[in-house]
């Protein structure tokens, strides 16, 4: 055994890696931490190396984003989503421009991609003081990848926004609709939205025809890929219509009125006025109830200019010819309803005569003649008893009686009882006119001259012959006196209708048309003129039938339009206008005045 004490428990060392880091980091704390003047310099050192890295990071993010040339996919697929598309331009028959694109710049934003978006929406607004603060806020606030800021800015405040310097506010290329001749037929060009979509009118109609399905389909669609559609209208024509018909509704104190030129041989609607417009490159009149296009969509009782109508069905119908009589002496009654002539001659009149007098007693006689079912399809085959289709997509049914009896065609006879469009009217008239081919009016400049070869005939060339000379005997000594403008050889009909209140006709207030064929021994032009509500005014003897105010507008628009039209006054009268008439032994001298 040893003789020495028993030795203590050796001590085991500690983990000295684990020890050392916590006994630094203890250290690097309480440096950091210290107050001593000693320490400072550290500090000062850290806090500089922190905010470096910090703004480094930023300037780094800048800079990528400014040198990038290639948008964000996410965004490039949201601007061609939201970003309008280019438009074909709008020709006026001579090649004047009624509809265009212009680029414009827009304001977009990524919310992802704001820093302070309650920075951005004070700094925006201040350089877009018409927008709403609040709704942009709300705007930059969401989730989504793209939002616009504002469509359409100025080059002014295109610049003020990018001095901004706003990392995700950019611009946007877009394609912007502008119309040169505000109002100038507005109804026909319809407008678009923000999008420069087809909203009404031909422009709804060019999307119709395929425009919108391309951008759907994500064709890039550009100017240069479209084709100038050529209109029929004529804007200095139809600027001309629209002073006279303005000037005339301010005069008669008419609550609003329409007036159209068609082109009887080709269709082509030359004019086309409904008022109130509205400006296009603004239409926030457009959808108000009183400016819709009444040419197209509204329908009325035509009142007597129905009358050209029945009286050649009479005359096709081979039941009269103008040496017929109709006894017109006394009032003619069915049941309770009496109908009876404005202007009463209480006598024999021939069917000249009936239409020069305005007989309602003559032409529902002669309508009764033919017979209920024949008058039903003779107005079918004029395309009254069926929506009228043309390139405009606004139209109107007509308005038939459900119930159609031997009284209804009595009273449709002479105007009453059938709502059409005048668009329909002027077409029926116009065929009536034109040797007697029914032609579907068209919006379209057409090239082709004369347009009966392709259209269905409705009437025989000597029944309308005979309907241009009643109405030009109607001009020199009936109610169309109004357009017997010396040199122009016109012929018309006057039609004045009851307006319907509240299911019952009114004794004192009125729709007046008035239709003039130019010239009726060869007829170019159909005018149209319509006034609603039309007052008396000096001059018209207290009357506010349609020869006075209606007729009167006719008047002025003609003598002012038809040179426009390349139909200048001939004051040298045709020798021989009519030669079927003259052959049925019926004198030349009244229509020759």
């Amino acid at each position: 055994m040893s003789g020495f004490p028993d030795s203590p428990a050796p001590i085991l060392p500690r983990e000295p890696a684990r020890l050392g880091a916590f006994a630094r980091a203890r250290a690097f704390v309480r440096d950091v931490c210290s107050t001593r003047l000693d320490k400072s310099g550290f500090r000062l050192r850290l806090i500089a190396l922190a905010f470096v890295g910090v703004y480094g990071a930023i300037d780094f993010k800048l800079a990528r984003l400014g040198v990038s040339k290639e948008a964000p996919a996410s965004l490039k697929a949201a601007a061609s989503d939201a970003a309008s598309g280019a438009r074909p331009e709008l020709l006026d028959r001579n090649g004047g421009v009624l509809a265009q694109d212009v680029r414009t710049m827009s304001v977009f934003a990524e919310p992802r991609r704001l820093i302070d978006k309650d920075e951005a929406v004070e700094l925006l607004s201040a350089v877009l003081p018409d927008i709403d603060a609040t709704d942009l806020r709300k705007r930059l606030g969401s989730k989504k990848g793209f939002v616009w800021v504002k469509r359409g800015v100025t080059d002014k405040q295109q610049a003020e926004v990018f001095r901004l310097g706003l990392p995700g506010v950019g611009f946007i290329p877009e394609n912007k609709r502008i119309y040169p001749n505000g109002p100038v037929g507005a109804h026909v060009l319809g407008f678009t939205n923000t999008d420069n979509q087809g909203i009404a009118g031909i422009e709804k109609w060019v999307d119709n025809q395929g425009l919108g399905d391309l951008k759907g389909a994500g064709f890039d669609v550009t100017p240069q890929d479209l084709k100038p559609i050529a209109l029929s209208l004529d804007t200095k024509a139809t600027y001309a219509v629209r002073d006279e018909l303005a000037k005339g509704i301010e005069h008669f104190k008419a609550q609003a009125g329409s007036a159209a030129i068609m082109d009887v041989n080709t269709g082509e609607m030359i004019a086309y006025v409904s008022l109130p417009d509205y400006d296009p490159n603004n239409p926030v009149d457009a959808l108000k109830p009183d400016h819709i296009n009444r040419l197209n969509v509204g329908t009325y009782e035509m009142g007597s200019t129905f009358k050209a109508i029945s009286i050649a069905m009479a005359l096709e119908s081979n039941k009269f010819t103008l040496h017929s009589s109709v006894d017109a002496r006394d009032n003619l009654r069915y049941g309770r309803f009496t109908i009876h002539d404005f202007h009463a001659t209480h006598r024999v009149l021939t069917v000249p005569e009936v239409f020069v007098h305005s007989s309602n007693i003559g032409t529902a006689k002669m309508v009764m003649a033919v017979g209920v079912e024949g008058h039903k399809a003779f107005l079918r085959k004029m395309g009254q008893l069926s929506r009228l289709q043309t390139e405009l997509p606004e139209t109107a049914m007509p308005q038939i009686p459900p119930h159609w009896g031997e009284l209804n065609s009595m009273t449709i006879a002479f105007g009453q009882g059938l709502n059409v469009t005048p668009l329909q009217a002027i077409m029926a008239v116009g065929a009536l006119a034109n040797g007697g081919y029914e032609i579907t009016p068209t919006f379209l400049k057409r090239d082709k001259p004369d347009f009966r070869d392709e259209a269905q005939r409705v009437i025989r060339p000597e029944v309308s012959e005979e309907l241009r000379y009643i109405m030009r005997l109607n001009a020199t000594i009936g109610s169309a006196k109004k357009i017997d403008i010396p040199g122009y050889f016109a012929g018309g009909k006057t039609g004045t209708a009851d307006k319907l209140i509240h299911g019952h006709y009114s004794s004192d207030r009125v729709n007046t048309t008035f239709m003039s064929v130019v010239p009726a021994d060869k007829p170019k032009y159909l005018f149209f003129v319509m006034m609603e509500d039309p007052q008396a005014a000096e001059g018209t003897y207290g009357y506010h039938t349609a020869a006075w105010n209606s007729g009167d507008v006719c008047g002025k628009i003609m003598e002012r339009v038809a040179p426009l039209l390349n139909l200048p006054p001939n004051l040298n009268l045709p020798t021989n206008p009519f030669p079927t008439v003259a052959k049925l032994g019926i004198g030349m001298d009244s229509v020759l005045r």
